[in-house]
């Protein structure tokens, strides 16, 4: 069984509704050595996010008596998160551009609500100083860092030089935006290719290019800033050396206001696949101790160095014994469940509390971390043959793994719809063991329990990665899974078509009691009526235009011999390469698509001349579509 830190904030035998009034004097009762001091919390927390992070704050809001309060694009209405949250207000519209990154319909959610603070979770607005002021010009709380933080640390650029400033090399690269595709070739000239081009306001792998030549520089540049800008809402981007075989590893930082800051431990996040994790556990395997207290030592010394307040994640790349600073994440990362597990404590809680004025209430030698923890990141993807296509569609089945030390945290459920509008994340499987081996072992056994039907997911790439020889010996990198990684152990998914509800029902069906939910002046009430009993799997109201079915295992070649090309994913084209009358190569890029905020090139089946022209950028278009012909 887990032991257990020491606990950072005692309940003294109350109740937790007792707990978190407004304001609250508090004397005698601290965690940590008995002092006197005022607890003060809030009442009402607005989520702005959705999906599996959203679903997560409020599970831990509900556990502390905070009320919750949801906001949702036309396409989430009844999406997980807003289903759980107290309250939800709608935003309008269905990219992300039109919702959840609308500062103005966000904000007037938090005044109709009362909310008192706000909680970003991660992406859209999570690492922006513009809209962590716009909140507290607002009258409510940021849950994050200081803008002046966030301005420091969420540009990639500023935050290489404060981490220079307090003595933490970073990998080699340019510490100003890149503008012109001749600083790229100049760059590599001088380091060698390939070279990493990034978006300077953002994570996650989203708008990370590497350019392998100058032929491509020009191309990788562009898909670049469009990912940055189309998931942070900033186009700038900077460039960086490649290193060869690195391994990810970060530390996750937590400070408070009043100049306490520690490191909780580390996380491997080196599988990875077009630059975004795949599976993280902590601790990292094969990594010496002296090595790792060094890592924590200087992950404070850079949280220190930009006055940073709340959680944070500072990231390195860890080659031959040697580490190299390569950004600090200003928010709550995706994997921070793995953190919690070892250590014993509800980040998100802790996230609330330092927002609130409290300090840490330990130090870091108070932090015991005991066992692994694995997280396998459940994506709506196919990953046949290595390519990891995009699969939006609804979940026509969705169990959960359980048992002993194992926890799921999931933004869906079966009948909910994986928009190509959003993150492709469905769930966290989480694991805890004593040991490595433990922990590898029952991550295996949750996935084989694990049960997602209607989508592609990345189930069976983690089966094949936890079996592997080279993981389990600790002799992966960033690169390994792409590179190395037998992609035939990759077994196509089954993607089953929902069935349809019937047409022709009628109030003569049976009636059963259900909870609706109605809209009045944009703000999202549930009410209960007698409705007709049927029991189908009708998707809720989604983005599909038609069933998903099964993807090629070719991600790009999407056509057929008889040179018509279609798309293997829901998407949005962004981009077309060629015009009518074109002489295209077998394998030639034809078009660019856009599908859950990842850019994927389109190919030609076959060799011949562009034909009949059938969509252009901006043409939504679903799995199977022609989008032209070739001669």
């Amino acid at each position: 069984m887990l032991r257990d830190a020491e606990p950072a904030f005692s309940t003294c035998g109350r109740s937790a509704t007792a707990l978190f009034p407004k304001i609250e004097a508090n004397r005698g009762c601290d965690g940590m050595r008995g002092a006197p001091r005022l607890l003060t919390v809030f009442s009402k927390v607005l989520i702005a996010n959705r999906g599996e992070i959203a679903a997560r704050v409020i599970r831990t809001c509900q556990e502390m008596g905070i009320s919750t309060v949801a906001v949702y694009s036309d396409l989430d209405r009844e999406a997980l998160h807003v289903r759980m949250a107290d309250e939800a207000y709608a935003l309008g519209g269905q990219t992300a551009a039109e919702s959840y990154l609308n500062t103005e319909a966000i904000l007037d959610a938090i005044r109709r609500s009362g909310a008192d603070a706000v909680h970003p979770g991660y992406g859209f607005f999570a690492e922006n100083a513009d809209f962590a002021r716009a909140v507290a010009d607002a009258g409510a709380t940021f849950v994050g860092p200081p803008p002046e933080a966030v301005e420091v640390m969420g540009d990639k650029i500023s935050s290489r030089l404060a981490a220079e400033a307090a003595g933490v090399p970073g990998v080699p690269g340019r510490s100003e935006p890149l503008t012109d595709v001749s600083e790229i070739v100049d760059f590599a000239t001088e380091h060698g290719w390939p070279v990493a081009i990034k978006a300077a306001y953002g994570g996650g792998g989203r708008g990370m290019k590497v350019v392998h030549s100058a032929d491509d520089a020009a191309a990788a540049m562009e898909s670049a800033q469009r990912e940055a800008q189309a998931y942070f809402g900033r186009p700038e981007i900077y460039l960086e050396r490649y290193l060869g075989w690195p391994r990810h590893i970060e530390m996750q930082v937590f400070a408070d206001a009043h100049g306490n800051a520690v490191w909780l431990g580390e996380r491997d996040c080196s599988c990875q696949r077009r630059h975004q994790k795949l599976i993280e556990e902590s601790p990292a395997p094969d990594f010496p101790d002296e090595v790792r207290q060094a890592m924590g030592q200087a992950a404070v010394a850079v949280t220190k160095a930009c006055g940073y307040v709340n959680a944070g994640t500072v990231e390195f790349l860890y080659q031959d014994g040697e580490f190299y600073f390569l950004e600090m994440n200003t928010r709550l990362q995706v994997e921070h469940p793995v953190t919690e597990l070892i250590c014993g404590r509800d980040l998100v809680a802790l996230q609330l509390r330092v927002a609130a004025g409290e300090p840490l209430g330990f130090e870091q030698e108070d932090i015991v971390r005991r066992g692994w923890a694995i997280e396998c990141r459940l994506n709506a993807e196919d990953p046949t043959g290595g390519k990891f296509l995009p699969s939006p569609g609804v979940i026509t089945r969705f169990r959960r793994a359980d048992g002993f030390g194992v926890r799921t945290d999931a933004g869906y459920e079966a009948r909910d719809t994986v928009s190509q509008f959003y993150d492709n994340l469905i769930a966290k499987l989480v694991v805890w063991g004593e040991d490595r081996e433990q922990a590898r072992r029952r991550a295996l056994r949750a996935l084989a329990e694990t049960r997602i039907e209607g989508v592609a997911t990345t189930i069976p790439a983690h089966v094949a990665i936890l079996s592997s020889d080279d993981f389990i010996a600790a002799r992966h990198s960033t690169k390994w899974v792409e590179e190395r990684l037998d992609s035939s152990l990759l077994d196509p998914p089954v993607v089953a078509t929902p069935p349809v509800a019937d047409p022709d029902a009628t109030s003569a069906e049976p009636l059963a009691l259900r909870e609706v939910q109605a809209e009045v002046d944009g703000r999202l009430y549930r009410v209960k009526l007698w409705v007709p009993d049927l029991e189908t799997m009708a998707p809720r109201p989604g983005t599909m235009k038609k069933p998903s079915r099964p993807h090629s295992g070719g991600a790009q070649h999407a056509g057929s011999t008889d040179g018509t090309v279609s798309v293997p994913m829901q998407g949005t084209i962004i981009k077309l390469l060629v015009a009518v009358g074109d002489q295209v190569e077998e394998g030639q890029g034809v078009c660019v698509l856009e599908a859950m905020k990842m850019e994927n090139t389109i190919a030609a089946p076959v060799a011949g001349t562009i034909g009949d022209v059938k969509a252009g950028p901006g043409d939504s278009v679903g799995p199977g579509d022609v989008i032209l012909t070739i001669e």
